[in-house]
């Protein structure tokens, strides 16, 4: 639809592409990795007939977005999405952040303030900080990261198609919501992303957003679910409800482990759940609360470790499909 500059690298321009759909409060969509703003194809139309403004772009180095081989940290994230927010000219925004898109969601409150949002909402959260550090106990060892960049570098297609199918628990949802076709489509989007971009996006997801959080004053939901194979309960949803509410998460168990598939229709709870403001915190000049739905399951990303390891070999031995992201 429309395309933003951001940057340049050599004689390039480095442009940012987004949708802006709809009147009203703005609501501001951010893909997870590696996928793009398409992700966001069930909500959006349910956010437009709830009389919100849609908004959703591609990180640099995916979807229709540039692809630089330079900016793929989260200072250069923030800094892509307040010149986005800045263009538009959005204000009283909800930016709700998937995955991978809640570190955007973290770092740009804490670099540039509540001026512009209105609230926040971390769906499958990478913060507060996913590496396992003397101070960070809860966290994910150093050496799983690096066995995912191995594994890209080795063979990025056959890595997408093992983390994709655990990504949307391809297994577990084939009937429904997750055909293979919905995984074929987000591995096609998948491939076509940066290669180096995708690549240095890992070293990304160990960015520490402890520092961040202390600046977030405004009504904030975290949402992670129970069968999540990806990102560890234990190391993010639960902490970052417990650093935003000084309280332990309250346990809803049976939810979905990638919340985003779930359709959206006008008028669902699903819908106030992602825009509206939470009640206000005792104690709070500017309230900020969180809910999380968790199970006891806490998953210290067996499944990325198994994909960085595991070669060619397709999931549950079927052959590998195309796939989607985080």
């Amino acid at each position: 639809m429309s395309s933003i500059a951001v940057g340049r690298e050599n004689s390039g321009s480095i442009d940012l592409y987004y949708e802006d759909h709809g009147s009203g409060r703005p609501v501001v969509l951010i893909h997870g990795w590696p996928l793009s703003g398409a992700s966001w194809e069930k909500q959006v139309p349910a956010l437009l007939a709830a009389g919100y403004r849609a908004v959703t772009y591609d990180r640099r180095g995916f979807g229709q977005s540039s692809k630089p081989t330079v900016g793929y940290d989260y200072d250069t994230f923030a800094a892509d999405l307040h010149k986005l927010l800045t263009h538009i000219d959005a204000h009283d925004v909800t930016l709700v952040g998937f995955s991978m898109g809640t570190g955007e969601v973290a770092r740009y409150l804490g670099a540039y303030g509540a001026k512009r949002v209105r609230s926040a909402v971390f769906l499958a959260p990478v913060p507060p900080f996913l590496l396992k550090t003397p101070d960070d106990p809860r966290g994910v060892d150093a050496g799983v990261f690096e066995a995912i960049k191995e594994s890209l570098v080795a063979d990025r297609p056959a890595f997408l198609a093992r983390f994709l199918a655990d990504f949307y628990n391809a297994d577990v949802f084939a009937a429904g919501p997750v055909s293979e076709h919905v995984v074929q489509l987000g591995w096609n989007v998948a491939a076509g992303a940066s290669p180096k971009g995708t690549l240095d996006c890992v070293a990304a997801w160990t960015t520490d957003f402890r520092r961040d959080l202390q600046r977030v004053n405004v009504p904030a939901l975290v949402a992670q679910g129970d069968a999540d194979r990806i990102l560890p309960l234990a190391a993010t949803g639960v902490p970052l409800h417990e650093r935003l509410t000084g309280k332990s998460p309250r346990r809803d168990r049976g939810r979905t482990a990638r919340l985003h598939l779930d359709p959206l229709r006008a008028g669902e709870s699903r819908v106030a759940v992602l825009t509206s403001r939470s009640r206000p915190m005792p104690g709070r000049s500017r309230p900020r609360s969180a809910t999380s739905s968790h199970g006891e399951s806490m998953h210290p990303l067996r499944k990325l470790r198994e994909a960085a390891t595991a070669g060619n070999r397709s999931h549950d031995g079927r052959r590998p499909v195309c796939a989607s992201t985080a």
